[in-house]
């Protein structure tokens, strides 16, 4: 019998809308315990392929009777032949997810934060496999790009549909867990590529520098660079309108930006407090957060979306309470997950020094986001 099949960005939509979902995942345990699919009422289990090679009797009694069943793997081969020996069992509604867990890294989908208030709006992109966040701003037939991915494809989309002139491609710093699209972007489309000349001595391309307090008119809109070290040495805040504060990786909504992905841990933990405790104390509590990741799904808000005030996080986040400075570091340095997949490599791609090809940048993303502080 023909497998059903469903797509990531199909799956990506029933995450978002907190449908309730069954997933077997087919990938190694090791795989599975590092990095999955999450949602607030989704129900998975882990059995490696190799384990199902000859049946899956083991799992029948674990599998739901009268609920749809996705199955996943690595690249999506694994999970249609599991999926077929279920459906052989009597299961009718069984799905194989195109693609597996690459594709589910590579989705992004876009959801539209609200009005800027001299006209346009502002988009959020949700990678959901991987946490990432990037940021379209539209005004007045003008639009910038922020903190881009390498799929290009559902910015260009957007862009298109909404008849945009891409001008300006900004990135907050520069990134060590994914791979930048913004200056390729830019080149596309036509558009300046920005970056905080702090993060990109050893980059290899030219581009045009952030500086504090730099203003950038997008059709009505200002956006206003706000230098915020910590995360990394120039890692560089934007203000929209005076109504959104894009941190990069500075601040989340439920945690902090971690200060070692370039080894310096130790040097810019006091410019990661002085950002959080001074810098962004200064600034309006009903600024709009919005991060360039997200750690875990108890972030989203009913629409998916990632985003909370700034004076709410000072409320409720624990990174931005901790009073003693030594007390602070020690929660910084002591706290640290494992280091992004390729870190490094991801670092030297975004300076321009390697060129991977497609599927080795695919390889050096894979996994989990760990930009944050634990």
């Amino acid at each position: 019998m023909a497998i059903k099949t469903i797509t990531v960005k199909e799956l990506a939509r029933k995450v978002l809308n907190h449908e309730d979902l069954f997933i077997l995942d087919a990938r190694n345990t090791d795989d599975f315990d590092d990095w999955k699919i999450e949602g607030k009422n989704i129900q998975i289990i882990n059995t490696p392929y190799f384990d199902l090679l000859e049946g899956v009797d083991s799992i029948l009694e674990r599998l739901p009777k009268n609920k749809e069943i996705y199955v996943i793997c690595a690249k999506g081969g694994s999970s249609e032949f599991v999926a077929q020996q279920i459906a052989e069992e009597g299961f009718t509604d069984v799905y194989s997810v195109e693609g597996g867990m690459k594709a589910w890294s590579e989705h992004l989908e876009p959801i539209k934060i609200g009005v800027l208030k001299n006209g346009g709006a502002i988009y959020q992109f949700v990678r959901i496999g991987k946490g990432c966040l990037s940021y379209l701003i539209e005004s007045n037939g003008e639009g910038a790009m922020i903190d881009t991915n390498r799929m290009l494809e559902p910015y260009e989309t957007l862009i298109k549909e909404k008849n945009i002139k891409l001008t300006h491609v900004l990135d907050t710093h520069l990134h060590a867990d994914h791979i930048s699209g913004g200056r390729v972007l830019a080149e596309k489309l036509g558009a300046s590529y920005f970056l905080p000349p702090r993060d990109a001595a050893e980059v290899t391309f030219s581009y045009q520098q952030i500086h504090d307090g730099d203003e950038y008119k997008v059709g009505k809109t200002t956006i206003k660079a706000v230098y915020s070290p910590g995360h990394t040495i120039g890692s560089t805040s934007f203000v929209i309108d005076e109504q959104y504060l894009l941190t990069g990786d500075i601040l989340f909504i439920d945690s902090i930006g971690r200060p070692d992905l370039a080894g310096k841990a130790e040097d810019w933990v006091g410019d990661l407090r002085y950002t959080l405790y001074n810098r962004y104390k200064e600034l309006a509590d009903d600024l709009l957060v919005l991060p360039a990741h997200y750690m875990g799904i108890n972030e989203m808000n009913e629409d998916g979306s990632i985003s909370d005030k700034l004076g709410e996080l000072y409320q409720k986040n624990h990174g931005l309470n901790i009073q003693d400075e030594n007390e602070f570091r020690r929660t910084v340095t002591e706290n640290l997950p494992p280091q992004p997949n390729s870190y490094q490599e991801i670092r030297e791609t975004n300076m321009g020094k390697i060129t991977p090809d497609e599927e080795q940048q695919r390889e050096m993303e894979i996994g989990p986001n760990r930009c944050a502080v634990r």
